[in-house]
């Protein structure tokens, strides 16, 4: 017994040091949905309350021209992959195009072969098809609910559990539904938690994927979590319940950051916190932290979002700020670099993006000239070329060309204004020009990528037809009604008809 007790002992210690000299820290990646630069209290918002993050800047090195899509399953498609999302076959959020491409070798999967067991907990939105959810795409521990967001069934969308509300939800944990009690951000927040403390007592290093559906619609939370923004200026009913939900988001981040305190690893774990998947929505009504557009169009208020990295014995400097160029493409060779994971021809050839790591140790360093390229895509079935220049841009750091149209200098001072209101194409056309062959260039070589404009999916959703087979039921042929693609302008329903029987 005393030999096995002393062998164990032997064994753990060692596993606790080649851990340590592997230097690889547990990995937590927290993103909440639909929220703007502006919804924070430390950019600026006059009304929001988040004293979490307000406290987690000035812990952490931030990116504030960091980038993401649009719109939000282009956004996870690019942290899942590490390259553009149209890439790997992602150009709309719902019709099977919000599909990660199969040949993608994911984030997860990258992770796990560097030694990592990983978890997501929240929002997948990257297939609903057994071969495209998150347990086959290297997660370990799946909690999340079905489609783009919880309680989604209009016509087109991908598939959550039938009648699901933010409030009570059934979620998808680990191959069946399960029926929950509680708001759906403290139960992302909870059981990622739960599993974050089963792997921390198995010394087991761990990636956490807090990928939230909030503050996405509908806008459904208990009422204390929003009624004191009520009747606050230019506060509506909904931009209060929006405000509430990222005020929840808050008050569990700093929950996990205190758990983490208490668990003696926040020193040795890397916390991400990029603030949101796409641009603002509801918030910039209040405060868009000075620029132009939202969620959905192609100026920085679209894409434009904070992203904080904190890793005390990593050595990344705290209260700190890089104006770097950098994008979503940029965490997973950045993850790969940190935790030495050895890439493949073929994985290396997929990523994109660039590795961070020197500008998480010199926020000030050189950093190479790039180009980032944004598209809202969304075009209508076969209508790709038509929406080459729609819903468009490509920057450099500096200038941003939108839409073919319009070229904006972002370091111009423009007084009160969002440089992106002063049009400066006619004065430098050969910037245009530079900045317009290679958007050209780029747009020439996606089609062999564009694996899943034409996909079809079942008639009945999986993720739904699991529900039924689990609970019973099934659809009602009297309520279903299908909207065309040829319907659909920009991912907007125009109309809907009943299914022909």
């Amino acid at each position: 017994m005393k030999t096995t007790l002393r062998f164990l002992t032997i064994f753990s210690v060692g596993l606790i040091n080649a851990h340590a000299a592997r230097n690889q820290p547990n990995i937590i990646l927290v993103m909440p949905d639909d929220v703007g630069y502006g919804d924070y209290a430390c950019f600026g918002n006059p009304i929001m309350k988040t004293p979490a993050v307000d406290a987690f800047k000035k812990q952490s090195l931030l990116f504030s021209k960091f980038h993401v899509s649009p719109t939000c399953a282009p956004t996870r498609a690019a942290l899942m992959s590490g390259r553009h999302e149209f890439k790997s076959g992602v150009t709309h959020t719902i019709y099977e195009r919000e599909r990660l491409s199969l040949d993608t070798f994911t984030l997860p999967q990258m992770l796990k072969s560097a030694g990592y067991t990983t978890g997501i907990f929240g929002k997948w939105h990257l297939g609903d098809e057994e071969e495209y959810r998150p347990e086959s795409r290297g997660f370990d521990e799946v909690y999340t609910h079905g489609g783009g967001g919880i309680g989604q069934t209009y016509p087109g969308s991908c598939g959550d559990a039938p009648g699901n509300t933010n409030i009570d939800p059934a979620l998808w944990h680990n191959g069946k539904w399960v029926k929950t009690k509680g708001y759906c951000t403290d139960l992302f927040f909870q059981q990622a938690t739960r599993w974050m403390d089963e792997k921390r007592k198995a010394d087991q290093p761990f990636f956490a994927y807090i990928s939230l559906n909030a503050a996405h619609s509908p806008y459904v939370l208990p009422e204390e979590y929003y009624q004191h923004y009520l009747g606050k200026p230019g506060v509506t009913d909904t931009i209060a319940k929006f405000f509430g939900m990222i005020e929840n988001i808050d008050t569990n981040f700093g929950a996990l950051l205190k758990q983490l305190e208490e668990w003696g690893m926040a020193e040795d774990t890397l916390v991400i916190y990029l603030a949101s998947d796409n641009g603002g929505t509801k918030g910039i009504h209040i405060h868009n932290a000075g620029m132009r557009g939202s969620k959905g169009r192609p100026y920085e208020g679209g894409t434009r979002v904070p992203c904080f990295f904190r890793w005390p014995n990593g050595s990344i400097p705290a209260d700190r700020e890089c104006d770097a160029l950098s994008s979503g493409m940029d965490i997973y060779p950045t993850l790969a670099g940190i935790v030495g994971a050895e890439l493949s021809d073929a994985v290396k050839k997929q990523i994109e993006g660039r590795n961070l790591q020197p500008l998480l140790k010199d926020p000030a360093g050189e950093w190479p000239a790039r180009t980032l390229i944004h598209h809202v895509g969304r075009w209508d079935k076969g209508k790709r070329e038509e929406w080459k220049y729609t819903a468009c841009a490509i920057e450099d750091g500096r200038f941003r060309l939108v839409n073919n149209k319009e070229l904006y200098d972002l370091e111009a001072d423009s007084g009160d204004k969002s440089p992106e209101y002063n049009n400066l194409i006619s004065k430098y056309p050969e910037i245009a020009a530079r900045l317009r062959a290679e958007y050209d260039k780029w747009w020439d070589a996606l089609p062999p990528y564009l694996v899943n404009e034409d996909a079809m999916g079942p008639k009945v959703n999986p993720m739904k037809a699991l529900y039924w087979e689990q609970f019973g039921g099934g659809p009602d042929e009297k309520m279903r009604w299908q909207m065309k693609p040829d319907r659909l302008i920009n991912g907007h329903k125009k109309k809907k008809e009943p299914v022909a029987k």
